[in-house]
């Protein structure tokens, strides 16, 4: 794997995510942001966060393996949430739990997740944009 996470000393150390990636491979893949739509373009989890978390992180995950990737190659996660609040926060765990059992993986990337007022599409309440690199 071309991706390594840690928790440096001296820094807090969060269960949700790792501080650092460290990546080793020679492909960088800049995914563009995947939100809660299927293959066709539906809509998937229309109203339910945790759905919609779930969906966002499958694409992510199906994105990366049409190149020969899966998510354990993501190096960092950009998470953009309509309204953030600390009330959401279990929902979230909720759908990147789910999406981690689907893709086998463990989830817990470095993040970045920031509140907006609003995204593409008005139903839409999360979108995951990633960097991965691959050997």
């Amino acid at each position: 794997m071309a991706v390594t996470l840690i928790n440096p000393e001296g820094l807090p150390k969060p269960e949700v995510y790792r501080q650092l990636s460290i990546a080793t491979g020679s492909r960088t893949v800049f995914l563009a942001g995947q939100v809660a739509r299927d293959a066709e373009g539906r809509k998937v989890g229309e109203g339910d966060f945790a759905t919609q978390v779930e969906q966002a992180y499958l694409n992510v995950g199906t994105a990366l393996a049409a190149i020969g990737g899966s998510f354990d190659d993501v190096a960092k996660l950009t998470i953009y949430v309509v309204d953030w609040g600390a009330d959401k926060m279990p929902l979230l765990g909720e759908g990147v739990a789910r999406a981690a059992e689907k893709l086998g993986v463990d989830p817990v990337k470095p993040i970045t997740l920031l509140g907006v007022a609003a995204l593409g599409e008005p139903d839409l309440m999360v979108e995951v944009e990633a960097t991965a690199v691959l050997d």
